[in-house]
């Protein structure tokens, strides 16, 4: 072959080579052995039937029927145009990606079957379902099933609650350490009195503290040099805590809590005010009320919750008391 090649001009064609990829790219090289460096090819025979040599007319010198395999045409750098049929690292790459695109065929057709779409009547029919099993339990004659089934619920509702308020956690920068002025007990005297007599003040209501509190407090602070928080409504033990956390985010002073959960905050001797007045590690008005709902959801569920635990002890005893009244009769 190699020989018939040296000694004339040829043309190499392949018949009915499969189109692959596009449709209109038929695969088909033509080369001539009069140049230095007979031009490398690789093709797909799969579906081809023949392979034929032409000398520079029309003339066929020989043909060879091929099977389904790869066949590559190489050139040595002596000129030498060698054959390699079914080259092994090709057939392996081909046989790679045809198992590529099966897997993604196989994904594609799994995410369509998720994807399908579950009928209006099919999910009513559900609904319904566990509604009538949540009816016989509220309905049974026991009450220990009654007071389970309730308890169950409130337990999932308390978690869910949990979960939700987790994402108001916002992650806190670490607390500038501060020294708060030394005040002597007459200028506390006169803060407390002064502080008392002016009207300005800061209400801190449901949404606790949030930033725009503090934002409030510096506002108050750019005229005075007190400024009263109150707090309302406000838990037994609250006003501490919120005096607290308002002295960290504000870097004022706490003069005086009063009985009516009444804060009043000095600015210090040297204020300068802030450009941010608003600390970033706050929750905003919007936030913080979503979050105090939860807090109270939370609140009420986990009294409803002992309120049950205690109703079922309760009737557990009375059970007790009664088998043992009938065995002793």
């Amino acid at each position: 072959m190699s020989s018939v090649l040296r000694r004339s001009h040829c043309i190499l064609s392949f018949s009915s080579l499969p189109r692959l990829f596009h449709s209109n790219s038929s695969l088909v090289k033509y080369s001539t052995p009069s140049s230095s460096n007979f031009s490398r090819g690789l093709y797909d025979l799969r579906g081809s039937n023949m392979f034929r040599i032409f000398d520079g007319g029309n003339r066929m010198l020989g043909f060879r029927l091929l099977s389904n395999s790869c066949v590559g045409v190489k050139a040595d750098s002596d000129g030498v145009v060698r054959f390699t049929f079914g080259d092994s690292r090709n057939d392996k790459s081909l046989m790679r990606s045809s198992k590529e695109e099966d897997k993604g065929r196989m994904v594609v057709k799994e995410t369509e079957k998720k994807k399908k779409k579950v009928s209006k009547k099919r999910k009513v029919n559900e609904l319904r379902f566990y509604r009538l099993k949540a009816k016989k339990k509220l309905k049974s004659p026991n009450p220990a099933v009654r007071i389970r089934y309730k308890l169950q619920k409130a337990k999932r509702k308390e978690a869910w609650l949990i979960e939700k308020l987790r994402n108001f956690e916002i992650p806190k920068a670490p607390a500038e350490t501060y020294d708060p002025e030394s005040l002597t007990e007459e200028e506390i005297f006169y803060l407390k009195r002064t502080g008392e007599k002016k009207k300005n003040y800061v209400p801190v209501g449901r949404r606790g503290v949030f930033g725009g509190v503090v934002l409030n407090m510096h506002q108050h602070w750019k005229n005075h040099e007190t400024v009263k928080v109150v707090c309302k409504p406000c838990r037994p033990g609250q006003v501490h805590e919120i005096a607290e956390e308002l002295s960290q985010l504000s870097k004022g002073t706490v003069i005086d809590i009063k009985p009516d959960n009444t804060v009043i905050f000095y600015r210090g001797k040297n204020y300068v005010q802030p450009k941010v007045m608003s600390p970033p590690d706050t929750l905003s008005k919007a936030k913080a009320l979503e979050k105090y709902k939860y807090q109270q959801s939370l609140e009420h569920t986990g009294q409803f919750i002992e309120k049950l635990e205690k109703e079922l002890e309760e009737y557990q005893e009375h059970l007790a008391r009664y088998r043992k009244g009938k065995d002793s009769a």
